[in-house]
């Protein structure tokens, strides 16, 4: 097979934006096929990577708890079977809170695909999640879309698996706050909360991590210096192990209370440093793109 060739393996919790996910990868020109039984995806690369005809060097595959609950957990074991074939083969996993996928099939009234007729909902999620346990601690990107829009899951699938070229390590560095509570994506979670914090100035309670007066603020305490330094430090220090561990996703979440001011601040001032030793470095700031007022604390 073309060793070009590129598979994304679209898995997660019925609920999560499965099918989102595979929307903007085939608007991103990948060949896609939904509910997909994974024993038939070698098949399925050989038939469409036929040298006779025009081969799709981009596919995406969506494999969720109808499967055959054995194909499931071997999906993991055939993932590496393909890398090691020269397939840039990559496990994408969708997952979201109970609560949130409770409200979801609420609001849109369709039946769990696991759930019996008239059996209980939760008892259908609990199931999934069991279901596909291997599947998600093979995951090479494990998102969190329990507060994530279509639009911001549409954005991390372009910025985050289209962006990642073969070999490449993508780290995301996003800010967030406490208060609304710890990414469940984050593979590394940093604490800034003992650090002087820019809301109890008058004149910076309204801004934002961001804005000039904010950055100069911190810029200026030592604390936020030292905690910066140690943080750029630790993954200068360990990003090439993750590399040389063939890791295709590192997520980075800093958080201070109400995520508005050090942790954003911190944040780019990270990213600013890891880009010139590091790409792709993609950043996020989790309260201000939700639109959380800065005024209500940091």
């Amino acid at each position: 097979m073309n060793e070009k060739t590129r598979l994304i393996v679209v898995s997660g919790l019925s609920g999560s934006g499965k099918t989102v996910a595979l929307n903007v990868l085939e608007d991103l020109g990948y060949y896609c096929i939904d509910n997909m039984p994974a024993a038939l995806i070698k098949s399925l690369l050989a038939e469409i990577q036929r040298p006779d005809d025009g081969s799709a060097t981009r596919v995406a595959i969506g494999v969720d708890a109808r499967n055959r609950k054995r194909d499931l957990e071997t999906l993991p074991s055939l993932i590496n079977e393909l890398r090691d074939g020269g397939i840039q083969a990559e496990l994408l996993f969708l997952q979201a809170s109970d609560d949130i996928l409770l409200k979801r099939y609420s609001e849109s009234r369709r039946r769990h695909p696991l759930a019996a007729q008239g059996g209980a909902l939760r008892a259908a999620i609990e199931s999934e999640r069991r279901l596909l346990g291997e599947i998600i601690d093979a995951a090479d990107l494990i998102l969190d879309t329990s507060r994530t829009s279509v639009y911001e899951l549409g954005d991390a699938i372009r910025e985050r698996v289209d962006r990642r070229r073969n070999n490449k390590l993508s780290v995301l560095i996003e800010s967030f706050g406490f208060k609304h509570g710890i990414p469940a994506d984050a593979d590394f979670v940093f604490d800034l909360r003992c650090l002087p914090n820019p809301y109890w100035v008058p004149d910076l309670r309204a801004k934002t991590g961001l804005d000039p007066e904010v950055i100069e603020f911190l810029n200026e305490q030592l604390d936020f210096q030292t905690m910066y330094e140690d943080i750029r430090d630790f993954f200068a220090r360990w990003i090439p192990s993750y590399i040389g561990f063939n890791r295709s996703y590192l997520t980075v979440a800093i958080g201070c209370t109400g995520g508005q001011h050090r942790s954003v601040c911190m944040v780019d001032k990270l990213a600013e440093a890891l880009r010139k030793v590091h790409d792709p470095v993609i950043t996020r700031h989790k309260e201000i793109d939700a639109g959380h007022n800065p005024m209500s604390s940091d």
